[in-house]
């Protein structure tokens, strides 16, 4: 399994510099009234990134909010 792992790491690994090396033009993007210019390339990979902080942080939230319903409550005392 553990080659498997490997494998599929090359390949994207691969993959990914395929797609920088055919797109080594540079792109505008503006957000906010702020406006950058950076190669097609890197602006792929910020938001890779971006995708798997946010997408971890929210599946974090989702197990922790599934496992705190799971949970037996105590009984309350009245």
């Amino acid at each position: 399994m553990r080659w498997l792992h490997i494998g599929v790491i090359v390949v994207l690994g691969l993959a990914f510099l395929i797609f920088a090396f055919q797109n080594l033009q540079s792109v505008s993007v503006a957000f906010l009234g702020f406006s950058i210019t950076i190669p097609l390339a890197i602006l792929a990979v910020v938001l890779y990134l971006l995708g798997m902080a946010t997408g971890g942080s929210a599946w974090a939230l989702v197990r922790w909010a599934w496992h705190g319903s799971q949970r037996p409550r105590p009984a309350a005392t009245h």
